[in-house]
């Protein structure tokens, strides 16, 4: 038994309850480690504190984070609570579902709720800490859980025997109706690069071929010529962070292309249409989601809402109203001119902003080195948009639309 799994035994669990709730130090963990040692075996004292600091980090994704379980590449890995939500709502009219990869159970536990599923990774702590954790929430009544490479096992796994490889998920299509898998994009701790991931991508979408229904999360750098034509792309955002993509087969998929917005679920897809028109900043502006750049979907989003694009490779929108949307964050343009450094370090001390949230895109540049030589003062604050503008360098001064400081009766635009 490892100390990882020690911690599922009668006196790691009690140990947990001792530490439950406690935001833990790296001094605190010391006098703590030290005040423990006298109940417990130094290696259960140390793996539970380490576990303790992941519960802590945890809760950022998990409401039930203190009672769960959890390695650090597994944490960091893992779906949130919400994401995994969504990811397991494509999958309403499956039986039996195979959570390939499925790590310390961050997407197990929302697909287990009222179906069956077949838990499969080759790490036995991340898979007896995923089964713990769908207990915590309730789901691990329906689950099987098989301990071994993905590639190598039936997806029928403990349900009834079969060569693993190719014949083996060929033998299990007919018991498994849908297939999610989180393939690893971290090995020895080191992040996988060139898109790579374990196992490979091609691997992923090869399910498809055996149980039409599949799922497949993938980082949200993923270049979308890695996806083959009939399947979806969908990149998920919380807020505006950008947290997955998420590939569906063409049995799942309702779009080519998708961006989708937690908490509300608001979700935007490709959609033909005229070419959206250039010209230069209005009295508004809009900075789309990063799901929607990484989607490919400005244009949509501009044809739905009325604007236009200020340049033809930038994602900026603007209007002259308001451009209010759960896709985008709107901003009201004080001021839009040719960037100049110095011109532009005047204008915003003359308005008394001493606090900017500089928005770089489409130049080169250091944001925190600009922000020192603006030499700001003074309390108001503002968005600095640095950009392009028919290719040009281009500035603007926003505040944000419902909250800001100013409201000036017109914005001063040098077009």
């Amino acid at each position: 038994m490892t100390h990882q799994q020690s911690l599922l035994s009668q006196q790691g669990r009690e140990l947990l309850g001792r530490l439950a709730g406690e935001h833990i130090s790296a001094q605190q963990a010391l006098r703590l480690a030290q005040a423990l040692r006298g109940s417990y075996p130094p290696d259960l004292v140390a793996a539970a504190l380490t576990q303790q600091v992941l519960r802590t980090a945890a809760r950022a994704k998990f409401s039930r984070a203190d009672e769960m379980l959890f390695t650090r590449p597994g944490l960091e890995q893992a779906s949130a609570e919400l994401t995994a939500r969504h990811s397991a709502a494509r999958f309403a009219g499956a039986r039996l579902v195979a959570d390939l990869c499925c790590g310390i159970g961050g997407n197990l536990t929302a697909l287990a709720a009222g179906r069956h599923v077949l838990a499969v990774d080759r790490d036995l702590t991340s898979l007896e800490y995923a089964r713990h954790n769908a207990a915590v929430y309730g789901a691990a009544g329906g689950i099987a859980v098989v301990c071994a490479d993905v590639r190598e096992i039936p997806l029928t796994g403990p349900r009834r025997g079969g060569p693993g490889g190719a014949d083996g998920v060929a033998a299990a299509a007919e018991a498994v109706d849908g297939v999610f898998v989180d393939p690893a994009r971290r090995a020895s701790g080191r992040r996988l690069t060139g898109g790579r991931s374990d196992p490979p991508l091609d691997w992923c979408l090869g399910l498809a071929g055996y149980v039409p229904s599949v799922g497949i999360k993938a980082a949200p750098g993923i270049a979308h010529e890695l996806v083959p034509a009939g399947w979806e792309i969908e990149f998920l955002a919380v807020g505006r962070s950008l947290k997955e993509a998420l590939l569906w087969s063409p049995a799942l998929a309702t779009a080519s292309r998708r961006a989708t917005v937690l908490p509300g679920g608001d979700t935007l897809t490709a959609s033909p249409g005229p070419p959206v028109p250039l010209a230069a900043p209005g009295g508004f502006l809009l900075d789309p989601n990063p799901a929607v750049t990484r989607a490919g979907l400005v244009q949509p989003l501009a044809r739905q809402l009325g604007g236009w694009q200020i340049d033809p490779m930038i994602a900026f929108l603007s209007a002259d109203r308001p451009l209010r949307t759960p896709f985008g964050r709107a901003l009201r343009v004080l001021e839009s001119a040719p960037w100049h450094e110095k011109e532009f370090g005047r204008r915003l001390r003359a308005l008394g902003i001493g606090a900017v949230d500089i928005r770089r895109r489409g130049l080169a540049g250091d944001v925190e080195q600009i922000r020192r030589r603006l030499g700001l003062r003074g309390a108001g604050s503002a968005t600095i948009v640095i950009t392009r503008m028919n290719g040009r360098p281009w500035g603007l001064i926003c505040t944000e639309v419902d909250t800001g400081p100013f409201d000036p009766p017109s914005a001063t635009q040098a077009r």
